[in-house]
């Protein structure tokens, strides 16, 4: 493990904790684990890249819940493989992406996109069973419900492109 700059101790300094907290506080917009906040925020505030066991030293936190969480960032391309401290230690270190195009293409891609693609396929099923009730009133509420749903896709699949565009992805 990467021992703290100058003797510093493996807690968090205040400036630290307040960039964790603003990050915990975005993932749990996205419904995201406490954790990736925490993960992304540390990394994105420290000078040097640090290791899964400094991840985890410094944050209090599982090895678990750490090696699950860059699994998610990197796949988000939110971190990425750094070069270590040059000791010759074959432990693998990570930075954060800090390029808004890319954590937002990659949480695009790898959140969004297959929720819309499933709900596609729930809101054919869906419109099965509504035509389906007996009931000509409920029928017709059911359906226009379903409508709205499908409009709701058709424009998240509109707003994403756009979105990753404007963004530069």
């Amino acid at each position: 493990m990467t021992p703290p700059p100058d003797g510093a101790s493996n807690e968090l300094d205040p400036l630290e904790r307040q960039v964790v907290g603003i990050f915990v506080d975005g993932v749990r917009v996205l419904g995201l684990p406490r954790s990736i906040g925490e993960i992304y925020g540390l990394l994105f505030v420290s000078r040097a890249p640090l290791s899964l066991d400094d991840l985890v030293l410094r944050l209090k936190i599982s090895k678990g819940s750490a090696s699950q969480g860059l699994r998610l960032l990197k796949s988000l391309g939110a971190v990425r493989e750094a070069d270590g401290n040059g000791n010759g230690e074959r432990r693998t270190y990570y930075e954060p992406a800090v390029e808004l195009k890319r954590l937002v293409g990659g949480f695009i891609r790898e959140q969004v996109r297959p929720h819309l693609e499933s709900g596609k396929t729930k809101i054919r099923h869906l419109s099965e069973t509504a035509g389906a009730v007996e009931d000509p009133d409920q029928r017709k509420f059911l359906c226009d419900r379903v409508d709205r749903l499908e409009q709701w896709m058709r424009s998240g699949g509109r707003v994403l492109p756009l979105l990753q565009k404007i963004l530069g992805q």
